[in-house]
């Protein structure tokens, strides 16, 4: 006979409202894995779905998501002429507070040239942008149906189409449209501004200015001889797909990835101490059915077995909870919850772990029980 299968049924009630308890709190920890995952899934989710092997910045920076990157419009073109660039795109980056019928939402306005690229790689439903300007294409996280009304800088543009798991690296919904309506969005001076401009001797300045200029480079070329060849002819900086990787996960999210990251620590550190006090009551309610098991000749690696059971039982059984809870509601969370197998199963040898060793102070106190307490009234 299972003697802890045998105890768990004789107190089921109260097992199983520890477990719930217990899966809520491991729920929680679970919870901030997946988030440091999406995290890092989100910040490089724009960078792969545009599919770019290079990205050109103005001199200096290392734009446009680590900070500001200013270029004039016509380096795009001296960019494609470069030996080994299939394609090029001109893009601009801006966060903006976009007016819908359901109130404000805050989303990060991408524009750019439709037919070169720059855009979303897959588009979710409706359509991408075509030749008509003021289109709009918008995550789902938006919120936004096709055919939504949207209002930025005094302009409203139309929904056409709607794209899953595009967002920027703080959780802003992407809204992609055409350059020059993004152009003028984020570079053109308002009335007052311009005339201002004008009366100082400065010019209202350019609109014809992007971010950055992304390159797909053909096969066989090396991205990182074509980055030093624009760094040292075109007096520009170049960034890799891969060191746009490594700036995104280690510069523009690290704060955030160090924060969840830490916060997951004392999450599972308050969970091995709950698990460890857990374990000990159950074992210190049972001491006269210890010390009999010891009064009629049981050996240690019974009562050790015990122990160890029960505490796997109780953390497998809250872990399940825990992951039924997270994949119930993911989905509503503000930010990508991103729990994969590996995830998972790491997770689990982690809580196997915890109750392995929170079982340690209970097996402890167990083998220090006399078989005289048995008798005992």
């Amino acid at each position: 006979m299972n003697l802890a299968l045998a105890d768990i049924r004789h107190t089921l009630g109260r097992f199983l409202l520890t477990c719930v308890g217990l899966g809520l709190l491991m729920a929680v920890a679970l919870s901030m894995v997946g988030i440091y995952q999406g995290v890092v899934t989100e910040a490089l989710a724009l960078s792969r779905s545009l599919r770019a092997d290079l990205w050109v910045v103005e001199s200096g920076t290392r734009g446009p998501f680590a900070e500001s990157s200013r270029l004039p419009g016509d380096i795009r073109e001296a960019v494609a002429r470069m030996p080994g660039v299939a394609a090029a795109g001109s893009i601009t980056l801006r966060t903006a507070e976009a007016h819908t019928q359901r109130g404000i939402i805050r989303v990060q306005v991408m524009g750019y040239e439709p037919g070169r690229p720059g855009g979303p790689s897959h588009i979710a439903s409706g359509r991408g942008l075509g030749g008509t300007r003021r289109d709009m294409v918008v995550d789902q996280r938006s919120g936004l149906p096709l055919g939504a009304s949207v209002t930025l800088g005094g302009d409203r543009y139309r929904v056409v189409g709607t794209t899953r798991g595009l967002v920027a690296s703080g959780g802003d919904p992407l809204a992609f449209v055409h350059l020059r309506d993004s152009q003028e969005l984020q570079f053109k001076l308002a009335p007052p501004a311009a005339r201002r401009a004008l009366a100082v001797g400065e010019g209202t300045g350019s609109v014809d200015t992007v971010n950055a200029v992304i390159a797909r480079l053909h096969p066989g070329a090396d991205p990182a001889n074509v980055a030093e060849t624009v760094r040292r002819w075109k007096h520009l900086s170049a960034l890799t797909d891969a060191e746009q990787s490594t700036l995104l996960t280690r510069s523009v999210v690290d704060r955030a990835r160090v924060q969840l990251g830490m916060f997951t620590v004392v999450l599972l550190f308050v969970s091995a101490v709950i698990i460890a006090l857990i374990i000990y009551t159950m074992t210190m309610d049972k001491m006269r059915e210890i010390a009999t098991l010891k009064l009629i000749g049981a050996p240690d690696r019974t009562i050790i077995g015990l122990v160890m059971q029960q505490a796997l039982m109780l953390g497998g059984a809250a872990y399940a909870a825990a992951i039924v809870v997270v994949f119930s509601v993911r989905d509503v969370f503000p930010r990508a919850v991103a729990l994969g197998p590996a995830e998972i199963a790491v997770m689990a040898g982690v809580v196997g772990l915890i109750c392995l060793l929170g079982s340690l102070l209970s097996i402890r106190a167990a083998m220090r029980i006399e078989p005289q307490q048995a008798l005992g009234g």
